[in-house]
C-alpha cells in the first residue's frame, strides 16, 4: 500500500511547487492514484508553473510507488498523455525471479496511460536517463517520433535523438503501433464451471478477456490479458504489450500489477483472484512466467482461460 503521507513528505525541488499546488496534487493522488486529469493539470499550470517543471516536480511522487526489493533503487516517471493528463510510473522487481521480469518506470508510466485509454504520449519525465531497454520500448508507441524525454537538470530531448538509427515496427512491416486502439474479437474457448461457480458470469474472467482483446501483439499474435481482484472487490487489468525487439515486451501481469499499485493504491497482499486469458495456439505463451511471478508475490492460484477468434 502506498503511504500518501510519505508521498506528501517527500523532499521536492523548492522552486517547483508551492503549498497550494502541493495540496491540490496530494488530494488528487489520494483519490485516483498516480494520475492527474488534464483539467487539473491546466489548473495547476495556471498558478504559474510550466508543464516541464510540473512533471519534474512530480517525479518524487512517482518514485514513492516503486517496489525495488533487489536494487533498492527507486525510479520515478511521469508521462504526459495526448489528452493532457499525467500518469505516474515506477520500477518493480520480484525476488526470486529473473531480472528480465523487472518493470521499468518508463514502461509502467506507459502501461498506466494505456489503462486510461490514452493513444499516445507527448512527454516523459524520468528520475534518471532511460536505459537502452526503455528507449527501445518507447520507440514502439504511436507518438515515438514526437516524444520528448526530460531528466532532472536536463532539457527535453527527442526520443529519436536518444535512439538514433532505431529498429522499430516499420522494419517488420507493422503500421499500427503500441497505444493504437486494439480489438481482436477473441472469445473464450470454453465457459467451464470451476469450483462451483459459473464462469459465464465471472467478472474477473471477463475483465481478463477484455484486456486480451485490447492487447498489442502484432509479431506473435499471442494476445493476452490478466485481471487481478483484491479483497475489496476491485479488479485491475493489464494487456500484453509486444515490442519489435521482442525482449522489451511487457507482460500482461506486469501491466496489471502497475494498475494495482499505482492506480489502486493496493498491495500484493490484498490479492484474492488472478486470471490469465490468452490466445490459443499462439507461438508465444504468458502462462509459465505469469505463474512464476505471481507465486513470488502472492499465494493466489492463477486461473487460466484460452481464447480464440470468433467463428466466422
Amino acid at each position: 500500500m502506498v503511504d500518501m503521507k510519505s508521498v506528501a513528505r517527500h523532499e521536492r525541488p523548492a522552486h517547483a511547487l508551492h503549498a497550494e499546488q502541493r495540496g491540490v496534487i496530494d488530494a488528487a493522488l489520494a483519490r485516483a492514484g498516480g494520475y492527474l486529469p488534464a483539467a487539473l493539470v491546466q489548473e495547476i499550470m495556471s498558478s504559474g508553473i510550466s508543464i516541464d517543471d510540473l512533471m519534474s516536480a512530480l517525479i518524487p511522487y512517482a518514485q514513492e510507488y516503486a517496489i525495488p526489493p533487489i536494487s533498492s533503487f527507486k525510479v520515478g516517471a511521469v508521462a504526459l498523455g495526448s489528452s493532457g493528463s499525467l500518469y505516474f510510473g515506477a520500477n518493480f522487481e520480484y525476488v526470486g525471479e529473473a531480472l528480465s521480469m523487472s518493470v521499468h518506470g518508463e514502461q509502467a508510466a506507459t502501461a498506466h496511460a494505456i489503462s486510461y485509454g490514452e493513444t499516445g504520449l507527448q512527454k516523459l519525465a524520468v528520475s534518471a536517463a532511460p536505459c537502452g531497454y526503455c528507449r527501445q520500448f518507447l520507440y514502439e508507441i504511436t507518438t515515438a517520433s514526437a516524444l520528448s524525454v526530460l531528466v532532472p537538470k536536463g532539457t527535453p530531448t527527442p526520443l529519436t535523438t536518444l535512439l538514433p538509427a532505431a529498429f522499430g515496427p516499420s522494419d517488420l512491416g507493422v503500421t499500427a503501433a503500441l497505444m493504437s486502439p486494439q480489438a481482436h474479437g477473441l472469445v473464450l474457448a470454453e465457459r467451464a464451471t470451476e469450483a462451483g461457480c459459473d464462469a459465464s458470469s465471472d467478472e474477473v474472467v471477463d475483465a481478463a478477456l477484455a484486456a486480451a482483446n485490447a492487447s498489442y501483439a502484432p509479431y506473435s499474435f499471442a494476445y493476452a490479458g490478466v485481471a487481478l481482484k483484491t479483497k475489496d472487490g476491485a479488479v485491475y487489468t493489464g494487456s500484453y504489450a509486444e515490442n519489435a525487439a521482442y525482449n522489451p515486451s511487457m507482460s500482461p501481469l506486469e501491466a496489471a500489477l502497475v494498475s494495482l499499485v499505482i492506480r489502486g493504491h493496493a498491495s500484493y497482499g490484498e490479492l484474492v483472484d488472478a486470471v490469465l486469458v490468452q490466445a490459443s495456439g499462439a507461438k508465444a505463451s504468458q502462462l509459465d512466467v505469469t505463474r512464476a511471478v505471481l507465486r513470488s508475490i502472492s499465494n493466489v492460484e492463477l486461473r487460466v482461460r484460452q481464447a480464440s477468434p470468433p467463428t466466422r
